[in-house]
């Protein structure tokens, strides 16, 4: 018999971040007890924009990054509902893959994009964001405020888009009960 772990879906955005940022090596960290997958259309993604940035080829060969190329007609049709509601001209893909992967299979969905995740939780599916992760991360002693505090300001730095300004994480994070 098998032991199956939880799986974690992860959008393209927070890998990409992370990975340019050099902070790859946190979210490998915090899913050590989970399967951790990505979409084929996130690979995809990851796959075109590695053309342009070497540091995203470190998610592209992690070997503790699963692809799913699922091709079941249960995720087939999710991903087509979804494309309906977010692709727009070739974009979005990764996300309409991302929510069909925890419709279609239950996984937790790891998305920081704020339409994917409104559909996402509007879907009834368990959606959470990065910051969501980090500060668990925190409350369970496995990362420090001042380190993820030095972390959101190399995202930032990097232009990902957080809701709070460089030199913010902590203040944002106790004004929200976060940690």
């Amino acid at each position: 018999m098998t032991d199956l772990r939880p799986g974690l879906v992860f959008d393209t955005g927070p890998l990409r971040h992370f990975a340019l940022q050099g902070w790859l090596g946190v979210l490998k960290y915090l899913s050590r007890d989970h399967d951790v997958m990505i979409p084929d259309t996130v690979e995809i993604e990851l796959r075109e924009q590695s053309q342009t940035d070497a540091a995203l080829r470190l998610v592209l060969e992690a070997d503790w990054i699963t692809v799913d190329r699922s091709t079941d007609l249960a995720y087939l049709q999710e991903f087509a509902r979804f494309e309906r509601l977010l692709a727009a001209g070739g974009r979005n893909r990764g996300e309409c893959g991302v929510l069909a992967l925890g419709t279609a299979r239950g996984h937790q969905l790891i998305i920081d994009d704020r339409v994917a995740s409104n559909h996402a939780r509007r879907a009834g599916l368990n959606c959470r964001g990065t910051l969501a992760l980090l500060c668990d991360a925190i409350r369970d002693k496995k990362l420090t405020v001042a380190m993820v505090s030095d972390l959101a300001d190399d995202l930032l730095t990097g232009e990902y888009r957080l809701p709070f300004e460089k030199g913010r994480f902590a203040q944002w994070a106790d004004e929200n009960g976060l940690i």
